[in-house]
Order: structure tokens, then sequence, then C-alpha cells
């Protein structure tokens, strides 16, 4: 028994370490960013879907500029919400460079920077700079692209790089406005026009595009759109042999009625192109916290597909099936661009599926109930720290009878401690006997060897998917709890919470038997100290859930313990 719950506490151990260097990987120190940049103009026709019959021997055609000058002299129309902020580029009507309002990337803690200023410290500079979805960085390019690919009997129509003209370059969304409509328009001039239409709504992270075709050019045109997100992967904390199944995914994924959700990895894109079709189905960057989707129409079927570009660059997107149009009329294309914050009952509601892309990896099945559970509580009590401690709580009532059953068991295993260590120095020289010795005392006493185990072997599960829920979930980003812990997802900046994680470990230990094995005793005598050294690095959420759990744990089995004495004594 001693040897399996060391064992075990050794390898809650390593996974202790290897989260701790995949949070450090996550929230370590970041180098600082490049200036932006426009993104590399390549060779447009490698960007475009292929397949279908779609029009690819025109589409450097289409790059060129429209004869009518722009409405205005700008290059950039730039648009703001209560929530998000970008900037439309009119070389394609392409997203670039959006902000979620809400959501900044650093967030000072008043109660510290009022303790600092109380006693004489300066105040460090926070800037509240928004998190920065889309990025024309050069070194972080992310952009949402979108355009026209005409058939090939018809007249070629506007991509992503062809120019369109737009009446203002500034749009505002108002308070109290229901809407916002960012019209951007291209004609040929032979009696082709496109107006792509953006819409916003208001507390909304979803935009509607609208591409509307409008045929005067005496003969039919048909064609499709296409909408995809082209990137350039993130390195930053990769290269970790510990870490690199530990961490979040970063990379593409797509939704389909046929396989559900999938991932696409970028050396899946770089190993092969991607070309599925479905009905309905969406095409998805996601990333820490945070994930960008183009959705389709759900009553059509759409073919999805990703290309590995030069200069690193990935491209995962869909077009839709061909319209026509004839002479004097027109056809109208329509899908959805989600850029936002990974929260789930929001992401439910947008489309099927999409709420999957906050990745609680394998664990999911674990981490998932946490999260509704952690929800549920939260909608009581507006604070996601007591929706954490109500967690712990509801999950020690849950393992009541496995947590009773095992404090019972190290209580006889206490019990009998001293008659085993006199049994071992008595059976000094010969191991077996003493091995067999042992389990007929253990069978006399009706004692389990592996029940104190048991606990643990829940723990650890449990323990990781409370990580994923913690690391993932982006409403824990930020998220008060009570005075100093101001980010539940960040470390402590006291780190009253590891030390106190650390004193209930030790008392926790004290109360069951120490290993027979002296070198084994000495180890775990080390091991409060190990844990709260890497406590001190994981983010407040997560170790206030083990602290709680440690003190639930020791007024249990302190209980259990003094019944079972008491019992004994009558």
């Amino acid at each position: 028994m001693d040897n399996i719950r060391f064992l075990l506490i050794v390898t809650f151990a390593m996974l202790v370490i290897m989260l701790w260097q995949a949070w450090q990987a996550d929230y370590g120190p970041k180098p600082e960013p490049a200036t932006a940049v426009n993104p590399p103009v390549n060779n447009i026709q490698e960007e475009l879907p292929t397949g279908g019959g779609a029009q690819t021997e025109t589409a450097e055609k289409t790059s060129a500029t429209p004869s009518d000058a722009p409405a205005t002299t700008a290059n950039i129309v730039t648009v703001k919400t209560d929530v998000i902020a970008l900037e439309i580029d009119l070389q394609g009507g392409t997203i670039r460079n959006l902000d979620l309002l809400n959501y900044p990337v650093e967030k000072a803690n008043t109660f510290v920077n009022n303790l600092r200023n109380m006693i004489g410290l300066s105040i460090p500079e926070n800037k509240p700079v928004p998190v920065r979805l889309f990025n024309s960085d050069e070194k972080k390019l992310f952009i949402a692209q979108s355009g026209l690919i005409s058939d090939s009997s018809s007249a070629s129509a506007p991509n992503h790089q062809s120019v369109f003209t737009s009446e203002q370059d500034r749009y505002t969304l108002q308070p109290g406005q229901e809407s916002l409509a960012v019209p951007l328009k291209w004609t040929d001039n032979n009696g082709l026009m496109v107006t792509k239409l953006f819409t916003f709504k208001p507390g909304s992270y979803e935009i509607t595009l609208e591409q509307n075709a409008i045929n005067n050019t005496g003969t039919a045109w048909s064609g499709r759109q296409y909408s995809q997100l082209l990137r350039v992967p993130n390195n930053e904390g990769k290269g970790n042999m510990l870490t690199g199944g530990l961490r979040a995914y970063d990379g593409g994924v797509i939704y389909t009625e046929k396989d559900k959700y999938q991932k696409i990895s970028f050396d899946d894109m770089a190993e092969d192109n991607l070309d599925v079709a479905s009905k309905g189905g969406w095409a998805a960057m996601i990333q820490h916290y945070f994930a960008s989707a183009w959705i389709p129409q759900a009553d059509q079927e759409n073919h999805f597909y990703t290309k590995a570009l030069k200069d690193n660059r990935f491209v995962i997107g869909s077009y839709t099936p061909s319209k026509t149009a004839a002479p004097g009329s027109e056809v109208q294309f329509v899908s959805r661009l989600f850029a936002g914050p990974k929260i789930q009952p929001m992401m439910e509601k947008t489309a099927k599926g999409l709420e999957l892309t906050v990745d609680y990896s394998v664990l999911t099945f674990i981490g998932k109930p946490i999260y509704w559970l952690l929800n549920k509580i939260h909608s009581f009590t507006g604070n996601w720290g007591w929706a954490i401690v109500g967690v712990t709580l509801f999950i020690k009532l849950l393992l009541f009878p496995l947590s009773q059953a095992s404090y019972k068991s190290m209580a006889k295993m206490r019990k009998i401690q001293p008659r085993l260590k006199e049994m071992q120095e008595r059976f000094a020289d010969d191991r077996a006997r003493f091995n067999t010795e042992m389990m007929a005392m253990y069978k006399k006493e009706k004692v389990n060897p592996l029940g104190g185990c048991l606990p643990l072997f829940v723990q650890i599960p449990v323990f990781m998917s409370l990580y994923w829920v913690l690391s993932e979930t982006v409403e824990f980003r930020q998220a008060p709890f009570i005075l100093w812990i101001q980010d539940l997802s960040i470390q402590d900046p006291f780190f009253v919470l590891p030390i106190i994680m650390g004193i209930t470990m030790k008392i926790q230990q004290s109360l069951n038997p120490a290993p027979i094995d002296p070198i084994q005793a000495k180890v775990m005598k080390m091991f409060p100290i190990v844990f709260t050294i890497f406590f001190l690095f994981f983010p407040a959420g997560l170790v206030l859930y083990w602290v709680v759990n440690n003190t639930l744990s020791i007024i249990q089995q302190t209980y259990i313990t003094k019944k079972i004495s008491a019992a004994e004594q009558h």
C-alpha cells in the first residue's frame, strides 16, 4: 500500500509540474509586440478555394482597381460598436485589427495598487489595451477574407484583393441603435455590380455579411461566395516536451453534419488540403479564450477547405453552392462571422456545435459538467470564486461515501502502524515473510490497504479537469473573488492561498499514517513544501479549489478518526 500511495503522489506531483509549465507557457513573459504593418500581398490565385467549377484562371483580373475612384481617400474603414472595434480594408473588404473592447490584455488590481500607494511604493503602469483578435501585424497575421468566384462562363467577380469603395471611412454604433450597416461597393463598368454589406448589432460578436451581385451585363452570371480565415501560427510557448500535450489547442477546426467537430491543425493543413462538403457547418480558428468562425447558411451544402500558403500562412474556410443571376436580376450570398470570447451559452445560440471550441482536452467529459455546475452556482452567487467553493462542496458530497471509507481505512491503518513497524524490524531480513504477515494483519483487522488511495485516484482527473476549465473558460479571465484576489485566472499576487494550501496539506498529511519505509517518509514530508512552491504560480481559482478541498478533507477525516477512537474505547 505504501508503494502504491507513494507512486500515486509522485504521479500527481509530475502532473502538477507539467501543468505549471503549461501555465507558464501561456502566462509567462512574452516578447514585445512588433509594430503593425500591412499584410503582404501574394498571388491571389493560391489563396482562393478550388473545385466546384470555380473560375480560377481569371482570378488575377479581379485584383485590379475599379474604374471609379473611391468615395473616400482612405484605404481603411473603421467600425466601432459597444463590444468591438475593427478595421475593414477596402482592398477586398477584409476584416483586420479587430479589438475586443470588454477584454483588456491586462487589468489593474485596485486592492494591490491601494496597498502599494499606502506604503509609498510606486504603482506599476497599466495600459488597458483591449485584446486584438484579428491582426495585420505580419508576424501575428490573422484576417477574415471573403469574396465571390465566378463560374467559368461568367464575368469575373470581386475577390479579397479587389478594391471596393465606401461612402464613409468611419462608422459608429450609437446608443439605442438596433444595428449598424457598413456597405462597400464594386463594379467592373461592364454591368456587374457587387455590394458587400456588413451588419453589426449591439452587444454582439457576430457580424453578418451579405454580398449582393447585380447583373446588368446582358448575359447570365453565375458564381459562388467564399469566406476564409488567413493566419500565421502562434508559436509562443511551443517546444516544451513536457507541456506539448497539455496546452490548449490552437489552430483550425471545422464542424460538419457527418463528422461533427474536427480539429485541423496547421500540420494537417501543411500535409494535405482539406476538401469536404456538408449541409450547414462552419470553419474556425480557435485560440486561448477566443474564437473566430465563418458560418455559412445552414440550409445549403457548403464546401470546407484548407490551404497551406507561402510564408507560413494558412487558410481555412468554405464556399457556397453556385447561384445564377439572369440579366437584369441579382443574387444574394449570406454568411456570418463570429469573432469574440468563447462564452459557451452565447456560442450555442450562434451556431450548432460552436460551443465545442471551448477545448477541455481529453477530459472534456468531466470538464463540461464542472463548467455547467459552475455556471449554475454563479447564477446565484454572482461570483466565480464562490462558484468554485460551491463546486468543491458538491464534489466532496458526491465522493463522500468513497472518502468516508478511505478515511476509516486510514484511521485503522494509523492504529496498526506501531505493530507494522515492529513486524518490519522483526522480519528485516525476510521481506517475503514480512509481506505475508502484513497481509494477514490487514485481513484480521479488516483494513483495505488500497482504501486510502481511491480518493486520490478520483481527485487526479477532477483536478486536471478543473485546471482546463479555469484555463480555457473565458468567464474566469480577470474574474474577481474577494479582496486581493481580483483575477482567478492568474496567480495570487500575495501568495496567500498557496501558503494556506501548503499548511492544509501538511495538516492532512499528519492525519495519515506515515510510510513504514524511512526514505519514503522523508520524501513525503517534502511534498507540502514542493507543492506549495508549484502552486505559487498556479491560477488563484485552482488553488482556491485545493484549499477548500483540503480543509473539508481535514474536517471529515478528523471527525471520522475521533468517531472510530470513541467507538473503540466503548
